[in-house]
């Protein structure tokens, strides 16, 4: 755990149960917390594993450059397939972001000594898994030739819509439909799977889990990435999944500190703002932090939303003192890496950079990630540092905690992954039935009030599958179609009255139409196309793949499930329900009516095929077993 041992004391739900292990700290210092003289440690570790930890990460200091250990406290993209590519578009990329002789990874390290690259779908490092662990290898070799220290390689697998890992990758469902199974041990089982998978890539960081709590049923930036509307329900999921992670030797990030779950949009593409009161968000927001600071989490990210409450000069979260030092560190204890959220997001394009980056530097974050121009940057820093701006023991405070994760990773003594940990570890059958049986478990039945489901397999009957989803309502089609039935794929997307009444007209010559939604609370076309197929009076079965709040805007809509998702594990689980197998998933959040003045369905609120026309909430919390069905 990573805590600072400065005498008060953090409470947990009593559900959460502390991990041991080894506690790296910084006693009895103020502010922003001292590099440490000694470390304290747990009995069960033993003294001298701490002091050699220590030893070693200070003596790798003292032969650091100012500019090697600024590098350290970036996080940068690197474009290309490989750490030394050729590729004339990916060296061009490079280029216009470091400079003429910056041309792929080596060099990058080389010139600029980043302690951190995360890798994108868009920069062309996630082609296949034995390219990835070539690319992660490569890149460890040239940072080790360059100053001794290995590269911390992350990259977002969240699961369900953030995924970044390439197939035959085993990739979760997204964390709301992990919490529909209300069982946090499929939280950890998810988190250990994708862990295992990315450090056979050689991926030593996750930024996950989202440990946001959902109370908007708007936000744009959580939805499904959140597990939750519920505190309890978020904190045990998180600690869980922070510990699936971290137990296969991926460091987790939990994410988006202070908290963004009741704002509406989101910092990378506009100004978020929380208006909750202090008290709303420390009894809200900050539990699931400190739920996953107590089990070990070795990274927590903050974001550029406003929390007026927490810093009425309402500078955005990532880059306030009283946010990162006071609550994160001095309230919190927390003493692990803060990694920021990217910092070119929108909600930051109206400050000058070198404002943002000192004003990150200065608020106690340790890690700066994806500034919108890496070399102004870094010279604003070690410019900052030999006018006396920023001191030179401040950087090494971060410096030191970096280097510390990285040491607890096993980095130095190994960080380099092969040929065989793929083959044996990523995609295979063990790991994908982990995250078929977390999607099966999620799938929320909430009305059936015509008897239309289960449709019957194997009897030639002719389904539409129409609605939302460019890739999804093609593939959905296939797997019914693999089933038995006759299954012909319409997308519309966001459809005009024109293509509405294309669908409405397929939808008379089928027997079953099922019609997928993704947020419709935000697309009144959506809206209008299911309204226009239940006018129609045919068989419609609305599966929402994105937030289960759609509901509330068709709310006449007979057959209604929760799907919390649109990768090909949610939909393979879906096509068997709808051909079905029993649905045993219970709704983590709470739907109300467009106005939020009436409850329609309760947290928990689920049904099976043979529960009656509509689903009930009894009782039962995430911490109780599954509710009574």
């Amino acid at each position: 755990m990573f805590r600072r041992t400065t005498g008060a004391v953090l409470r947990v739900p009593a559900v959460l149960v502390a991990l041991g292990g080894l506690v790296l700290s910084v006693g009895g210092s103020a502010g922003v917390g001292a590099l440490p003289d000694r470390l304290a440690y747990r009995a069960d570790e033993g003294p001298d594993r701490d002091h050699s930890v220590d030893r070693r990460i200070r003596a790798i200091m003292a032969d650091l450059t100012l500019a090697e250990k600024v590098g350290q406290m970036f996080v940068l993209q690197v474009n290309g397939d490989t750490a030394t590519t050729t590729n004339p578009t990916d060296v061009a990329a490079n280029q216009a972001l470091y400079g003429s002789d910056v041309r792929n990874g080596a060099e990058l390290l080389a010139k600029f000594h980043p302690g951190g690259i995360i890798y994108f779908n868009a920069t062309n490092n996630l082609g296949h898994p034995q390219q990835v662990a070539l690319l992660s290898n490569g890149l460890q070799k040239a940072a080790l030739a360059d100053h001794g220290v290995p590269v911390q390689i992350s990259t977002d697998q969240e699961g369900g819509s953030v995924s970044r890992i390439p197939p035959p990758s085993a990739v979760s469902p997204g964390n709301m439909a992990i919490g529909a199974t209300f069982d946090r041990d499929v939280s950890y089982s998810t988190a250990a799977s994708t862990g295992r998978q990315l450090r056979a890539m050689g991926i030593n960081m996750d930024h996950a889990p989202v440990v946001d709590v959902n109370t908007n049923p708007r936000n744009t930036a959580d939805g499904t990435r959140a597990f939750s509307d519920r505190t309890e329900t978020v904190s045990a999921f998180g600690a869980a999944a922070v510990r699936g992670y971290q137990h296969n030797g991926v460091a987790a990030t939990a994410k988006h500190f202070p908290g963004l779950g009741s704002a509406e949009a989101n910092p990378d593409t506009g100004v978020a703002v929380v208006t909750e009161t202090r008290e709303e968000i420390l009894r809200t927001d900050i539990p699931p932090f400190r739920a996953a600071i107590d089990a070990g989490v070795k990274s927590i990210m903050p974001t550029a939303v406003i929390v007026p409450a927490l810093d009425p000069t309402r500078t955005p979260a990532v880059l306030s003192k009283p946010i990162i030092t006071g609550l994160l560190r001095d309230t919190l204890h927390y003493d692990g890496v803060i990694v920021t959220d990217a910092l070119r997001a929108d909600a930051l394009k109206d400050i000058p950079q070198d404002q943002v980056i000192l004003g990150a530097i200065n608020a106690g974050n340790d890690e700066l990630l994806l500034p919108a121009d890496p070399p102004a940057a870094i010279a604003t820093v070690l410019d900052a540092v030999r006018e006396g701006t920023i001191s030179r023991h401040r950087i090494d405070q971060s410096v030191y905690r970096i280097l510390r994760m990285k040491a607890e990773l096993g980095l130095f003594d190994d960080p380099f992954t092969t040929s065989e940990a793929v083959d044996s570890t990523v995609g295979t059958p063990r790991e994908q039935q982990i995250m078929a049986d977390a999607a099966h478990r999620s799938i929320t039945l909430l009305r059936n009030q015509a008897g239309v489901l289960p449709l019957p397999a194997n009897s030639g009957q002719h389904v539409l599958v129409t609605g939302w989803g460019f890739n999804s309502v093609p593939s959905l089609a296939d797997k019914l179609s693999a089933k038995g039935l006759v299954a012909t794929p319409m997308w519309t997307g966001s459809p005009d009255q024109q293509t509405i009444q294309q669908v409405v007209a397929a939808a008379g010559a089928s027997d079953v139409t099922v019609v997928l939604t993704n947020n419709a609370w935000g697309d009144v076309t959506q809206q209008n196309l299911v309204k226009a197929l239940l006018a129609a009076k045919v068989k419609v079965v609305t599966v929402a793949v994105g937030g289960p709040y759609d509901i509330a805007y068709f709310p006449s809509a007979p057959t209604y499930l929760a799907a919390y998702g649109y990768r090909d594990v949610s939909l393979a689980a879906l096509a068997n329900t709808l051909v079905g197998t029993e649905p045993i998933g219970r709704l983590p959040v709470t739907i109300r009516t467009p106005d939020g003045t009436q409850v329609l369905y309760r947290y928990g609120s689920g049904m099976g095929f043979g529960d009656g026309a509509q689903a009930t909430a009894p009782g039962g919390s995430a911490f109780a077993g599954q509710p009574e069905r």
